[in-house]
């Protein structure tokens, strides 16, 4: 037998052999999936001086924590054994081709009835580090909250040296009283919707608060250590500062994105954001208040605001004694220090790495510019205690929901006609001196409607939100968007000007982003792609202003395959059964009358 000489493999077949190879161990690693149970039910809490019933999940305020790695894929069975229907969104997170499982109530489903349960899927892609869910039905994310956390994907890292722990601290309002009783009644009567009472970080107002002095929630530190503060502003109405007593912050994550770091004193957050923040511990052994207070934007003449400076407690670990009180924040901002939030968010910058780049549209295919304001409308129903009604707008159309019977996401993959119109419009129907210091009554009123704006599929679009002082209303609003995130190109004051303003934009590193405020009395321009197919929700997260009108949806039509196309619904969905009624005005008939 002769025997066979042995051929050496030839460059082009090695490179081969070691492709398979490497596709084959990329096999081993896959995205992993995660299965969580969410028991909605009422639970007795004490703050405040007051014990009441809050609605919670699993027992817990805040709710508890979802910790995965980026990429993998959690199934959320929400029980709801409240009293109430509700819902749950996953704020942050894009959910791929996925809206059925995005949440907010008569957008994308109806609310889970109680008694009932529904599961989520949530489809992980390119998050990375801190995002949050809660509730997406009235008022109930005032206590149905938690953090929701994004790893690095199994064998990656940081962009940063890897902290040595990580905590995270949540946000939230505290209503003494009944909230839901406190909403309805302030509906039906059209008066002010309520303000909180108290701030809370993880679930408690801090030592300066009523009847709440040791209650204080605690961090234990050891001296040397680096920690990764996962902040989320779970709140309802208000922006924050907040600052560790004696320590310096760096900034390293935003809305679930890496930023450029930012070594600061301070931090600026509005509601819905998440910041990832370092802290090192390198002071003298003691204890230190980490502290929140109120950023209002308001006009200065504005008080009835909650003044409540609310803190936790930073310890070190060790042997040591202490009389005296935690050291308090010198350089925590006050209320009204519009300079000192300015001056934060101006240093905001997209990380723009190789490992983490940007992809900013620069062919921008549709443009639409959109004003936000607050207004009102007559008060015209039984039970109105004043002549007419708070409401707010975007474009002058205040959103209200689709009939009980449906939601928007089921009237557009079903063809059902009648539930919403497709004509959201890409200007405001009057043009004037939107930020003007006195801006004529006749403009205080606004029309009605559920109105969407169709996207074709891989649209660029850009937006740029117009901040308005109708009836001397002009704030800060936080703008968010389900499905996607999005990159703030540029923010300023006053009118925009579309021929100077634009050339000023960021295009190289422009922070990417799911929630950021129009600026008092000035406008943010904001530019993504439409290559997310399905019903998006996008409203100001001040939930005061959801409330009354300010938000509304894009649908993005399906690309030219199954996989640019939206999934099938799951095979159940929570039915439409809750009741839901609506007083659809004309805004015509109010300008025409209130100008002659």
């Amino acid at each position: 037998m002769k025997h066979q000489k042995t051929c050496p493999l030839s460059t082009t077949e090695l490179l081969v052999f070691l492709f398979l190879i490497v596709q084959f161990l990329s096999l081993l690693v896959q995205a992993e999936v995660h299965y969580y149970d969410f028991i909605v039910r009422e639970k007795n809490y004490t703050r405040l001086c007051e014990t009441k019933s809050i609605l919670v999940v699993n027992d817990s305020f805040p709710g508890p924590e979802i910790r995965v790695h980026k990429g993998d894929t959690v199934y959320v069975n929400v029980h709801n054994q409240g009293d109430y229907a509700l819902t749950i969104h996953w704020h942050g997170i894009k959910q791929p081709r996925n809206p059925w499982s995005d949440g907010p109530s008569y957008i994308t489903q109806c609310p889970i009835p109680p008694g009932t349960n529904f599961t989520y899927e949530v489809l992980l892609s390119i998050e990375e580090g801190t995002v949050w869910w809660h509730a997406h039905s009235d008022w109930t994310r005032a206590t149905v909250h938690g953090a929701f956390v994004i790893l690095p994907a199994i064998g990656t890292t940081f962009p940063f040296p890897q902290p040595d722990e990580d905590e995270v601290l949540i946000i939230a309002s505290w209503y003494t009283g009944d909230i839901k009783e406190l909403i309805d009644e302030s509906i039906q009567n059209g008066t002010d919707l309520p303000h909180s009472d108290a701030y809370t970080l993880n679930g408690q107002p801090g030592d300066f608060c009523a009847c709440s002095y040791g209650t204080a929630y605690r961090r234990i530190v050891d001296y040397g250590k680096t920690y990764l503060l996962r902040i989320v502003n779970g709140n309802m109405n208000a922006e924050h500062f907040f600052a560790v007593a004696e320590h310096s912050l760096t900034v390293v994550g935003l809305d679930g994105a890496y930023i450029k770091p930012i070594n600061t004193a301070y931090i600026v957050i509005s509601p819905g954001q998440t910041m990832d923040v370092l802290l090192v511990a390198n002071q003298s052994l003691g204890q230190y208040y980490m502290a929140i207070r109120q950023y209002s934007s308001e006009n200065p003449s504005t008080v009835n605001f909650d003044h409540a400076n609310v803190t936790a407690i930073l310890e070190y670990r060790g042997d040591y004694t202490y009389e005296t009180s935690p050291a308090f924040p010198s350089t925590l901002p006050m209320y009204l220090d519009k300079i000192a939030a300015l001056n934060f968010t101006y240093q905001l910058r997209s990380l723009a790495t190789p490992e983490y780049p940007v992809n900013v549209p620069l062919h921008i295919t549709t443009r639409m510019y959109i004003t936000v304001s607050m207004n009102v409308l007559p008060c015209d129903h039984t039970g109105c205690e004043i002549p007419e009604n708070i409401v707010s707008s975007l474009n002058n159309v205040s959103w209200v929901d689709t009939k009980p019977t449906t939601n928007v996401l089921q009237a557009y993959y079903r063809n059902i006609s009648g539930a919403y119109e497709s004509n959201f419009p890409d200007q405001p129907p009057l043009f004037y001196n939107f930020t003007a210091d006195s801006v004529p009554d006749y403009y205080d009123y606004t029309a009605q409607g559920t109105k969407v704006k169709v996207l074709n599929y891989n649209e660029s679009v850009e937006i740029v939100f117009q901040g308005t002082n109708v009836m001397d209303g002009s704030v800060n609003h936080p703008m968010h968007m389900h499905g996607y995130s999005f990159y703030v190109v540029g923010y300023g004051f006053g009118n925009f000007d579309n021929e100077t303003d634009p050339k000023g934009y960021n295009l190289v590193d422009p922070p990417e982003v799911t929630t950021f405020g129009v600026p008092k009395s000035g406008w943010l321009a904001i530019r993504f792609k439409a290559t997310n197919p399905g019903v998006w929700f996008w409203h100001c997260h001040f939930e005061r202003h959801l409330t009354w009108g300010m938000d509304t949806a894009f649908i993005v039509k399906n690309g030219d395959t199954p996989k640019t196309s939206i999934r099938g619904p799951p095979t159940y969905m929570p039915p439409c059964i809750i009741p839901l009624n609506s007083r659809v005005h004309s805004y015509g008939e109010f300008i025409e009358e209130k100008r002659e």
